[in-house]
Order: C-alpha cells, then sequence, then structure tokens
C-alpha cells in the first residue's frame, strides 16, 4: 500500500468526510474507491476507442444488410 498526500479546498473535504461517513466508510476507502471509479472509466474509453480504430463502417453494412427485414416478434415489438 503506498501513502499519497492529497491538498483539498475545506468544501471539497467536508463533502468527502460527509460523504464518507453517511457510506460507512472511511475518506481513504471513499477516496480509493472514487480514484478506482474513474480510472475505470478513463481505461473503458481507451479500449473503446482502441476497438473502434478497428472497425469497418463497409463490413458493418453488410453485415446488416444480411439480417431479414421482419416484423418483430409481439412481446419484442413497441
Amino acid at each position: 500500500m503506498t501513502t499519497l498526500s492529497l491538498r483539498l479546498p475545506t468544501s471539497l473535504h467536508r463533502q468527502l468526510s460527509e460523504l464518507a461517513k453517511s457510506e460507512g466508510v472511511s475518506i481513504n476507502q471513499l477516496a480509493a474507491s472514487a480514484v478506482a471509479e474513474k480510472i475505470s472509466a478513463l481505461m473503458t474509453e481507451a479500449y473503446l476507442a482502441q476497438r473502434a480504430e478497428r472497425g469497418d463502417r463497409d463490413k458493418f453494412l453488410n453485415a446488416l444488410a444480411r439480417v431479414p427485414d421482419v416484423a418483430p416478434d409481439p412481446h419484442d415489438a413497441l
């Protein structure tokens, strides 16, 4: 485990403390969870961008054209 010294505005620290208390966790646990969530979101964005670069619109449209044009089943209709 690593120690991180972080300077926060008083108002943000107050909100963090109140939220941690209401969630029944420590400020450290809440901050670590928030950082992990942000890292996950950024990594997901990067992963999707890489996948998009490999995509081919013509192949997609070709695959879509092979889908039969039929009415949806009754339980799928809007």
